[in-house]
């Protein structure tokens, strides 16, 4: 039976011809028939996938040169655009909509020899914390159907998790991809703000939204960043400083390193009490292994969950504008007065509930009467925030700390209040806000039998150092 553990492997693997691509691409087809419980996917491309295999199985034994992602199984979340493919956001008001060209990061997987797979469910427009708003339904955990698989990416998450592909693309705008890793147990990296390029990555919040990877291993997620970053025409806001040769730089060992964690995030009433022990069980650990292990005021930290909010709901009040049911998307079909009455009629039927209640809330605080007091006040938080960073990051290598306050939670069971939904990004948004890149790493079992990470974050376009950081916490677990 075929079996996948990394990406080197599975290569092997080919090269030996104990396997090959078609016969990865049908197990993957498998298993995503098998485990359809757990809703992870919104569209399968199977014949596609399978002319693709069986194409690069031809050029292989032709003995024509291999791309690096040769026939890597991939899936991307359902807010990347793939020619001629439904992009939907997982929402209605773009049920109908086929992408009419591919988004850079995707097709950069394509020309290395990537095969994608399908489109995976998620939150409606990456707007949640659980992957219970999107308009086709919650996606389960596949450790646990009872339990949340963690927003916005939980598909991507959980495809990962399940065995459902080899690696999955999904996007991070306050978290969603390292909270849904978090919960599943897998590696979730989120690269600094404008290290991949966003063209075609349908916008949340413009100035925060970074495309991510979800992997098994911390060489499998250095890879794929690798291939998919680099300096986009596409893009004005991507980097066009070099990029480093992740999947070779981070097979160096990093000798031990400055740590520092905010103090606060360990003593926040919201975080649970075994994860608290057991990441201060961690940090002592380090400072045994000769870390130097440091705790840091961070006074800015209850700030952080408003201020995202503000500033994200304001830019999605204007991203979203664009979808009015006139260009494209959903229209409505009732009976219309005038041209704000279709306005009104079709952004109702399209959008769900949470998207509709960050909408109104973003429109209410670019407001003539509250910008001042709401947006201004947030934008400046959020710089305070970044000249905060760049002074820990003068003096230190790497910040940690907890990914999520809890372990996934029950289908639900936040529903009822959206403040608490809201709390699960507490420790994540911090990255977003300032730009620099972060990684929730599987570290931890809960005595309640599921998992939870470690969150490693490093200085602004040092994914490098950050990535060979956490690799030598995954080696050190497995010791």
């Amino acid at each position: 039976m075929f079996r996948f553990s990394s990406i080197k492997d599975y290569h092997a693997a080919l090269t030996a011809d104990t396997t090959t691509c078609t016969q990865a691409v049908k197990y993957y087809l498998d298993q995503i028939a098998a485990q359809a419980h757990l809703n992870a996917f919104l569209e399968v491309f199977s014949e596609e996938a399978l002319a693709q295999a069986a194409a690069l199985d031809a050029a292989r034994k032709a003995g024509k040169s291999l791309g690096k992602l040769h026939g890597v199984v991939i899936g991307i979340k359902d807010v990347l655009n793939y020619k001629g493919h439904k992009a939907t956001a997982a929402s209605k008001i773009l049920e109908n909509y086929t992408a009419v060209y591919t988004a850079t990061a995707i097709q950069k997987l394509l020309d290395q020899d990537a095969i994608i797979i399908g489109r995976q469910n998620c939150d409606e427009f990456a707007m949640g914390s659980s992957n219970e708003n999107s308009a086709y339904g919650p996606v389960k955990n596949g450790l646990d159907p009872t339990k949340v698989p963690g927003g916005s990416s939980g598909g991507s998450a959980v495809s990962v998790q399940a065995n459902l592909c080899m690696i999955s693309i999904g996007s991070d705008t306050g978290g969603s991809v390292r909270q849904p890793a978090d919960f599943c147990g897998v590696v979730g990296l989120k690269p600094s703000y404008g290290r991949i390029s966003r063209y075609g990555l349908i916008a949340y919040a413009s100035s925060f939204d970074q495309i991510g990877i979800f992997s098994k291993t911390i060489e499998d997620a250095a890879l794929v960043l690798e291939m998919m970053a680099g300096e986009d025409n596409f893009d004005s806001t991507v980097s066009s400083s070099a990029v480093p040769s992740y999947s070779n730089e981070i097979e160096v060992q990093a000798s031990p390193q400055k740590v520092a964690y905010f103090k606060e995030t360990l003593f926040h009433p919201g975080l649970d009490p075994e994860i608290k022990t057991k990441i201060e069980n961690y940090l002592k650990d380090l400072q045994h292994k000769g870390y130097i292990v440091e705790a840091i005021d961070f006074s800015l930290l209850s700030y952080l969950v408003p201020t995202y909010y503000v500033l994200t709901t304001a830019e999605a009040s204007s991203n979203l504008s664009r979808f009015d049911g006139i260009k494209f998307g959903h229209r409505t079909k009732e009976n219309i007065e005038d041209l704000t009455d279709l306005y009104k009629k079709s952004r109702t039927e399209g959008f769900g509930e949470e998207v509709q209640r960050r909408i109104l809330l973003g429109t209410f605080v670019l407001s003539a009467g509250y910008f001042d007091a709401y947006f201004t006040k947030a934008q400046q938080v959020r710089q305070k925030l970044v000249d905060l960073t760049n002074a820990v990051f003068s003096k230190y290598d790497i910040i940690v700390s907890p990914t999520v306050p809890s372990t996934a939670f029950t289908l639900g069971a936040n529903n009822h209040t959206p403040t608490e939904m809201f709390l699960a990004d507490i420790y994540t948004v911090y990255a977003n806000l300032v730009g620099i890149p972060a990684i929730s790493i599987p570290l931890f079992t809960h005595s309640n039998g599921m998992p939870f990470g470690l969150q490693v974050m490093s200085a602004s376009f040092n994914e490098t150092n950050m990535l060979s950081f956490s690799k030598q916490q995954m080696l050190d677990k497995a010791d």
